[in-house]
């Protein structure tokens, strides 16, 4: 992070969501290893799918970092675990997520669909971020691992930071109407978002922000091809809210602000450059412009530290153990001179991943990620 050569290329897996493993995958790993472990989920939360390793896991695949989480409120959870067997899961924002298959949720309800006024957002019953069973373990966790001193620690609090929430409130395809036709309402709705995102992040960082070496925080703002929302209109509505968020994560902690955004958002890099990130993932090589690695490196690699891009669109799921170890070796090959990359799947290592594939990513990262590099 530092954009120095250390001994070797840094590996993270399994810690957030944007760098997890999902259930089915996790399961096979374990198989393959052998490890009776307890099937357990990031956040506390099944219906998300990701997994939260078992420490006999992550020293196998030699993830370096550990993450400390935070929980939904104590009543949501309790709700969740009481509710009928596929029924909707329903968070503290009212939003929720619906069975569209055995096993498999998607977010589909959205409480402020039908909103347009501004009184609206004045009367909405907004989640309590001064719940404190939100964060009360998390002191604890975060000084057993920096007392630990092996890895590097990753707070993520579960934020859908105010573009991804806005669109959970409301549901995509009517938030991006309303960004373009009541853009009044939508700015006034991202920016009530982002100050109950900022409380709850005030509380996490006062906890334990001074042991914390990352800080996860993110909003997805690419499709496959393009940006999902115009460079003008994320300068214009985003924008002040990332930037003011990210300035007062700052103010609170020394830890790298880690910004997760998924799709071809290469027209985005330099202002999130601007706005203070420091770490940028999954860097999406199967999308658009991000899979120009060198030019990625080559323009950004002073200001940025890269994480991820070893493709889960195709290489990971439908190649070979040697297919995934030739890409890993590419990409450390095109993002790790001089420091500055730290090695990932693109995203969550979804379902389809056998455990093979995995393992050859893991491995290849040792095999092929000493500096200097070949």
């Amino acid at each position: 992070m530092a954009h120095e050569e250390p001994d070797r290329v840094p590996l993270v897996i399994g810690q957030t969501n944007a760098t997890g493993i999902k259930m089915k995958a996790y399961r096979e790993i374990k198989r393959a290893l052998g490890i009776e472990a307890p099937d357990r989920y990031i956040y506390d939360w099944p219906e998300l799918g990701t997994a939260l390793p078992d420490e006999a896991v992550l020293e196998r695949l030699g993830s370096d970092a550990r993450s400390v989480l935070d929980f939904y409120p104590a009543f949501v959870r309790e709700r969740a675990r009481a509710r009928p067997e596929h029924s909707p899961f329903i968070d503290d924002w009212g939003t929720g997520d619906i069975e569209v298959e055995s096993g498999k949720w998607y977010p589909g309800i959205h409480p402020m669909g039908g909103m347009r006024d501004l009184r609206d957002i004045e009367d909405y019953p907004w989640p309590d971020m001064d719940d404190p069973s939100r964060v009360a373990h998390v002191r604890a966790e975060a000084q057993a691992l920096d007392a630990d001193g092996c890895f590097a620690i990753i707070g993520c609090p579960w934020l859908l930071f105010p573009f991804e929430r806005a669109q959970a409130m409301q549901g995509m395809d009517v938030f991006l109407e309303n960004m373009l036709l009541e853009s009044e309402f939508a700015e006034a709705l991202i920016w009530k978002i982002e100050g109950l995102c900022k409380k709850l992040m005030g509380h996490f960082l006062d906890a334990c922000g001074d042991k914390l070496d990352i800080i996860k925080i993110g909003d997805d703002l690419g499709a496959q091809e393009s940006l999902m929302i115009s460079p003008g209109s994320y300068r214009e509505l985003l924008k002040p809210a990332h930037a003011d968020f990210i300035a007062f994560i700052k103010s609170k902690t020394k830890a790298k602000v880690f910004f997760h955004s998924d799709g071809d958002i290469f027209d985005l890099v330099p202002d999130l450059v601007d706005i203070g990130v420091d770490i940028l993932n999954p860097i999406q090589s199967g999308a658009g412009r991000m899979s120009d690695l060198a030019l990625l490196k080559k323009t950004y690699g002073r200001a940025l530290t890269f994480c991820g891009a070893i493709d889960t669109q195709r290489v990971l799921p439908y190649g070979t153990p040697d297919e995934v170890r030739a890409e890993v070796r590419r990409v450390i090959g095109l993002l790790g001179g001089g420091g500055g990359y730290i090695l990932g799947a693109v995203h969550t290592v979804m379902d389809e991943v056998p455990a093979e594939n995995v393992f050859a990513m893991c491995d290849a990262a040792r095999e092929f990620g000493s500096y200097p590099l070949a």
